[in-house]
């Protein structure tokens, strides 16, 4: 990983749909890189390099996120176009940071350095899903786990319940 022009080297088997677009990803990350002025070397990119990325990406994006003046602003189904301008989704940008952090780790970088790991990058994926998430109107809801049962407080439920049942019996 000494150059930015690294690529993920072909394999004989089939790539997974998974593999494809992580090497797709590596190689748009590398020719980003490669385009810089000067170029920047993969074993020198930092996160501000990879923050810059994804801006760049937004010009291709095809999620409308409505500014704060739209009358639209925060309604998930608007009844009519308005100008706000289209990004990248949260989750597109979620996976391919994903892909680029696997990338690095599996073809040479050291996962204390990686630059698609750092804290930076996770603070800006929250505040983009946020943004969108308020600008849509659609909330993000952290999915709760559920709570597994002590087994033991489970049994004794079932022996007092059981023996309640069987003592209005008599």
């Amino acid at each position: 990983m000494s150059t930015a022009t690294s690529t993920i080297n072909s394999s004989e088997t089939p790539l997974s749909r998974y593999e494809s677009q992580k090497r797709r990803d590596w190689n748009t990350f590398g020719q980003y890189l490669r385009n810089m002025r000067p170029p920047v070397a993969i074993s020198h990119c930092t996160c501000h390099h990879v923050l810059d990325f994804l801006s760049y990406l937004d010009q291709f994006g095809k999620t409308k996120v409505h500014l704060n003046g739209c009358p639209y602003f925060g309604q998930p189904h608007p009844p009519a176009p308005c100008s706000c301008p289209l990004r990248q989704a949260w989750g597109s940008l979620d996976a391919l940071i994903g892909h680029l952090r696997a990338a690095y780790d599996e073809y040479g970088g050291s996962s204390h350095t990686n630059p698609f790991a750092n804290g930076a990058i996770r603070v800006y994926l929250r505040e983009v899903k946020d943004a969108q998430a308020t600008a849509r109107g659609i909330p993000y809801n952290k999915k709760k786990k559920k709570r597994k049962m002590n087994n033991n407080t489970n049994n004794n439920n079932v022996t007092n319940q059981a023996s309640s049942s069987s003592s209005t019996l008599h």
